[in-house]
């Protein structure tokens, strides 16, 4: 690799509701814990492969204030016509 083109890596924990993992990312965050010596970036994830439907076999509808209420006021008239 060429020096000096690439941007740093930086250790990270990923959290994910209770499970949690390291890796290492360009990201950062003001949050650091330390793992064995190590101080690591804390990344909170929403969706990972312990909570995604598809990998774990569970149906979960996330529905963020209503949308889909929302969008079939708007637009659920239109496809009665």
């Amino acid at each position: 690799m060429k020096e000096g083109i690439h941007p740093a890596l930086h250790p990270v924990l990923y959290v994910d509701g209770e499970h949690e993992w390291i890796g290492m990312s360009t990201a950062k965050s003001n949050q650091t814990r330390s793992v064995n010596g190590v101080d690591h970036f804390v990344i909170n994830v929403e969706i990972s492969a312990f909570s995604h439907p598809f990998y774990t076999g569970q149906k979960r509808l996330v529905d963020t204030a209503g949308r889909v209420e929302k969008f079939m006021r708007r637009y659920g008239n239109q496809a009665k016509k």
